[in-house]
């Protein structure tokens, strides 16, 4: 929480929370598989965070990009795990680089206290909250160097103060010898030095208009403008260089009602104190800028670059100041660190990834374009699913997976290359899969058996979330396209919904901006597949495969693989329309 006045330098901690519920101290890294996730992206994130945990290496944690279907809960109940976290997008955001210790003074602080707080933590904008620690303004160093600047044709205001007793006591650190009536009453008061013989100075205060009862005097050791001083009444004497006060002068200031104040400072440095004792409350700027603390951090940086406004007020979603942006934290390096499973292609990745560090990729797909900052990890192998991988790291290490952690990647294995069936299955694959089997507590043919009945796609859930069953975007040829695939234990139900899926695949399209978008439906048992395709008729009209009912379904007999089969052949259509 944001610390009262009376501790106005002690910093609080953010009330906005961290991106994830983990060490603020450690941010973790993000293991994390493509947009609308199969078994094989969800079961490797898993099973890579959990290899990362088995080598010593912390942090690690596993993570999705989108939501489960049946078959994924099926998995995971089986093997008692949880879904991953949750990640909506990565990007980057206010919290993510802002000052958390945030210092702080209230309306009713002085000068003082504010320039205190600029020259001890370097900043150059002071946030004022009001008594409920709401954020009611800000003042600025130049504020207070115009509000100190000499004002040659007003003399008289160089030494006016409006200020209280117990503030300039405090500002100067004092020795209290006597305190008058109303020490807290903010008044108007004028500082003098008693430097001249008391006649003259006297003289010229009465000149100037400025009455005893309104005046601070400060003088070193000098007993008759002590004495004189207290004799008129002035509202407070001070005594300068730490000076001590003879008793007779305490006496006389007690029965005067005079406050007697010692200051450690020369008489020159406790009369410019003495001024910035004064309330900060006139200085206070109502009109300042705040971002909120969630908002993306390229959309500030737009904002406060071309701005002349040294920092921006962060605000949390109670309205509750939550840190302070300077354009310095904008340049900082952004926390959130990602390793991409199952993917390495960025428009399948989460959204922000682009824009965050990206420390590896573990992945089995082709190589798409992608930028890092600096050398990353990047291990690509082309066997049937990125658990063959993983599993391949157990076992290479000597690392003994548990029978859960074997299943989980068994099942990646097995949906990815529908149980070594799939085009894209490699000895290695099979190898991978007998020796998970020997860690597992079920054998692969029987755990085939409860992931390709699990429930289907298309039953379970509405067509528009059908067609984005398993869906990737492509940039080929200087188009995008996208193909997602559902499998089925045969076609009957894709059949009983196919106007509604091909109507929802159509509007996909149109939201997504495509050349065309197709859905690949495959029956497991027969390893066949269905092509539905909505787009650009004369792409369409290329397409080899003899149609099914209407000109947008095809027949694609023995073609399982989106990957090996389907996106090359589609990828060479581009290129003859291109040609």
């Amino acid at each position: 929480m944001v610390r009262p006045h009376n501790s106005f330098l002690e910093p609080f901690s953010s009330p906005v929370p961290t991106a994830t519920p983990f060490s603020p101290g450690v941010p973790p890294t993000f293991v994390i598989g493509h947009k609308n996730p199969d078994a094989d992206s969800i079961c490797s994130a898993i099973a890579y965070a959990a290899y990362k945990e088995a080598r010593g290496e912390t942090g690690y944690v596993a993570a999705r990009c989108g939501n489960s279907n049946a078959r994924i809960d099926a998995i995971l109940a089986r093997f008692h795990t949880p879904l991953p976290l949750y990640l909506s997008d990565v990007w980057p955001r206010v919290h993510d680089v802002m000052a958390r210790e945030v210092h702080s003074v209230t309306e009713s602080a002085t000068c003082a206290e504010a320039l205190e707080f600029i020259d001890r933590f370097g900043h150059r904008v002071v946030p004022v909250l009001d008594a409920a620690q709401k954020l009611i303004g800000t003042v600025t160093a130049a504020q207070l160097a115009h509000a100190f600047m000499p004002q040659i044709a007003e003399p008289k205001r160089m030494r006016l103060v409006n200020t209280d007793l117990n503030s300039v006591a405090r500002t100067l650190r004092a020795e209290v010898v006597h305190l008058g009536a109303e020490p807290d009453r903010v008044e108007e008061l004028f500082v003098r030095i008693g430097a001249m013989d008391t006649g003259s100075f006297w003289r010229l205060s009465q000149a100037e208009g400025i009455p005893a009862e309104k005046s601070i005097i400060v003088v070193g050791d000098r007993s008759d403008v002590q004495q004189k001083s207290i004799e008129l009444g002035v509202r407070s004497l001070v005594i300068s260089g730490g000076r001590p006060v003879h008793k007779v002068i305490s006496d006389a200031a007690r029965e005067r009602g005079v406050s007697l104040f010692i200051s450690p400072y020369d008489t020159a440095t406790t009369a410019w104190l003495i001024r910035t004792a004064g309330r900060l409350s006139p200085l206070i700027d109502a009109k300042f800028t705040t971002v909120n603390a969630d908002a993306r951090l390229s959309d500030v940086r737009r904002k406060i670059g071309t701005s002349m406004i040294p920092a921006y007020l962060v605000l949390g979603d109670n309205g509750r100041l939550a840190g302070i942006l300077t354009k310095s934290d904008i340049l900082k390096p952004v926390p959130t660190r990602l390793v991409l499973v199952d993917h390495n292609e960025l428009t399948q990745a989460v959204p922000g990834a682009d824009e965050v560090t990206i420390t590896e990729i573990i992945d089995h797909h082709r190589l798409g374009p992608v930028a890092t900052q600096q050398p990353i990890l990047f291990l690509n192998e082309p066997v049937g699913s990125t658990c063959t991988i993983i599993a391949d790291l157990f076992r290479r290490h000597n690392l003994k997976p548990t029978a859960d952690l074997a299943g989980l990647m068994m099942s990646g294995l097995i949906s990815d290359t529908l149980l070594l069936q799939s085009p894209t299955s490699t000895a290695k694959d099979a190898d991978t899969l007998a020796w998970l089997e020997t860690h597992a507590d079920i054998k692969a043919k029987a755990l085939a058996e409860l992931i390709f009945s699990s429930g289907s796609v298309i039953l379970a859930n509405a067509p528009a979330k059908v067609v984005r069953s398993d869906f990737k975007i492509y940039d080929e040829e200087n188009v995008r396209f996208a193909v997602s695939q559902v499998e089925e234990l045969g076609f009957d139900n894709f059949w009983a919904h196919a106007k509604e899926i091909t109507a929802a695949l159509g509007e996909l399209r149109e939201t997504e901006k495509l050349l065309f978008a197709a859905l690949l439906i495959t029956d497991i048992n027969t390893q066949n597949s269905l092509l539905l395709v909505k787009g650009d008729a004369d792409f369409i009209r290329k397409i080899s495969y003899a149609h099914v009912e209407q000109d947008e379904i095809f027949d694609l007999p023995g073609v399982v693989s989106r990957k090996k089969q389907l996106i090359p052949y589609l990828t060479g259509l581009l290129r003859e329309m291109r040609g």
